[in-house]
């Protein structure tokens, strides 16, 4: 079984090296980073790492993180489609925890707990909530580090392409294919969007966005209310 990671990047060369190495140390087949035109230094970085890294590569793409994700599964190889955040950490073992996942054929696809890179009890509330929100709904959230049979993803047509919520969308087409692993092993992501704009402020925005889209608001309209507040 071969695995291959998909990162979709825009402006994050500060994170980007780290995460590259960290994954490539994982001993995974593939690692692809799906540009969405970058204004940083992130392509350099892309390109410096693939140069020196077998088994990586960088495509560009227009903007859009579910864009930027279909293209990178469509340019991979891999027999599992793992789609990791740029500012995010595998746990150890990868292989063999995916592995050991997919040994059971009615599992479709997978996800992990987070945990974030900050000690402040606000990091650990929210993560928590967050792990147990994913575990009793089966939905999981790019976060966390989604995975899925190549097969399954190219039934399901790939992500969505729309503008905000592409992971939850995904995960609820994903339950009707089959079932969800939710491993408890973590990904360490980054809190930094947490702090820059307030843990609270954040929550109640993110409520906001999933109760507006859960009662049939338009994406593409949360967008917009989405980027005005960020």
């Amino acid at each position: 079984m071969t695995i291959s990671v998909i990162i979709p990047t825009l402006n994050e060369h500060r994170v980007l090296a780290k995460t590259l190495t960290h994954t490539a140390s994982q001993g995974v087949d593939e690692i692809i980073v799906v540009d969405g035109g970058s204004t940083d230094l992130t392509v350099p970085t892309a390109q410096a790492f693939c140069t020196t890294t077998p088994g990586t590569h960088l495509i560009t793409t227009l903007r859009g993180r579910a864009r930027q994700m279909n293209e990178g599964a469509k340019a991979s190889r891999g027999d599992v489609l793992l789609f990791l955040h740029a500012d995010t950490q595998l746990p150890e073992d990868i292989e063999g925890l995916i592995e050991a996942t997919f040994a059971d054929p009615t599992i479709v696809g997978g996800r992990f707990d987070v945990r974030f890179d900050s000690s402040s009890l606000w990091s650990q509330i929210i993560s928590s909530f967050m792990n147990c929100r994913s575990r009793l709904t089966g939905i999981a959230t790019g976060d966390q580090a989604l995975f899925v049979r190549r097969q399954i993803f190219e039934q399901l047509g790939g992500f969505a392409e729309i503008p905000l919520m592409e992971d939850i969308h995904f995960s609820k087409r994903l339950k009707r294919a089959g079932r969800i692993a939710s491993l408890r092993n973590t990904v360490i992501t980054s809190f930094r969007r947490w702090e820059t704009q307030g843990p609270l402020r954040t929550i109640l925005l993110m409520w906001t966005l999933r109760f507006l889209y859960w009662i049939g608001v338009s994406p593409h309209r949360l967008n917009r209310a989405y980027r005005v507040v960020r």
